[in-house]
């Protein structure tokens, strides 16, 4: 009888130890830290602002598509309106904008997508144009990737001053030949590039930087680039120094500037814009 106590008085206790530490781990569980997706989504700043994305030269839907549709997921925008350009500057829009303050991001195509800068700047001043005139947009950011992000300042040094057109809060540039496919001279070094500027200046960078000036001292700047790493200092197309070479102009000009290269196969030329980690960066900036 006594052993059968015992015996009863062991298996409670051991019951009573087994459940304690279920409840501890279920405490551990609920304390974890969640996600860098998830935790983006919970900080990022929620508001009616519109992202513009411009693809570069011969690029398309799927240029900026998938990494808006990752964003979306993460919940950390959500892809209202698309604006496809035709080669004399007209624009068709698909979607509207709402005003509800969930980052809605514009997707601009461009249907003669292997015209020059010059033009693009125009059309990308045609969005903007759209979306004021039809939803009283007054501010926006621009994201471009290769010749979208060069025909973006091309845009922000010719009409960047214009009071009538929506103000650009931040720009992003990922992998763009800012100056022209300029590789590094011989004894340059990155660091020379990003604190005093390429010692050979192409003449689109010349542009910029008379042009300079149409741009707000306001706007904050994201400078990306990618090295494949095979020797190339280069993403394959554009080389890290030609990316990053307005860096000096933008911080000389009193702009607030940030800079990243990415390493690595998942840094190539086309692959910026599918790698996760460049998805994070630029959301971070846009919207943390």
């Amino acid at each position: 009888m006594k052993n059968n106590k015992y015996s009863l008085l062991i298996t409670v206790c051991l019951l009573l130890f087994l459940a304690g530490c279920t409840s501890k781990k279920a405490a551990q569980h609920e304390n974890q830290p969640t996600t860098n997706n998830t935790a983006t989504s919970e900080i990022a700043q929620k508001s009616s602002i519109p992202t513009l994305f411009i693809h570069g030269y011969s690029g398309g839907n799927n240029s900026f598509g998938r990494m808006i549709k990752r964003m979306e997921k993460n919940d950390l925008t959500k892809k209202e309106l698309v604006l496809t350009v035709s080669v004399d500057g007209a624009v068709k829009a698909k979607g509207k904008l709402t005003d509800k303050a969930n980052n809605p991001s514009i997707q601009v195509l461009f249907e003669d997508n292997k015209n020059n800068e010059w033009n693009q700047a125009e059309w990308i001043k045609n969005c903007l144009t759209y979306i004021r005139d039809n939803y009283g947009v007054t501010q926006v950011n621009l994201v471009g990737h290769s010749m979208g992000g060069a025909s973006s300042l091309r845009y922000l040094t010719t009409f960047g001053d214009d009071p009538n057109l929506p103000k650009i809060n931040k720009f992003v540039g990922i992998a763009a030949p800012f100056n022209n496919f300029v590789e590094l001279s011989d004894g340059e070094t990155l660091d020379d590039v990003i604190n005093n500027g390429p010692v050979i200046q192409s003449e689109r960078y010349a542009d910029y930087v008379n042009g300079i000036e149409k741009v707000s001292k306001d706007m904050e700047i994201m400078i990306i680039a990618g090295d494949v790493e095979d020797g190339s200092l280069s993403d394959e197309a554009v080389p890290v120094a030609d990316a990053l070479s307005v860096v000096s102009l933008f911080k000389i000009h009193g702009n607030d500037v940030q800079e990243k290269i990415f390493y690595g196969k998942s840094a190539q030329h086309s692959q910026l814009h599918e790698n996760t980690e460049v998805d994070q960066l630029v959301a971070d900036f846009l919207w943390k």
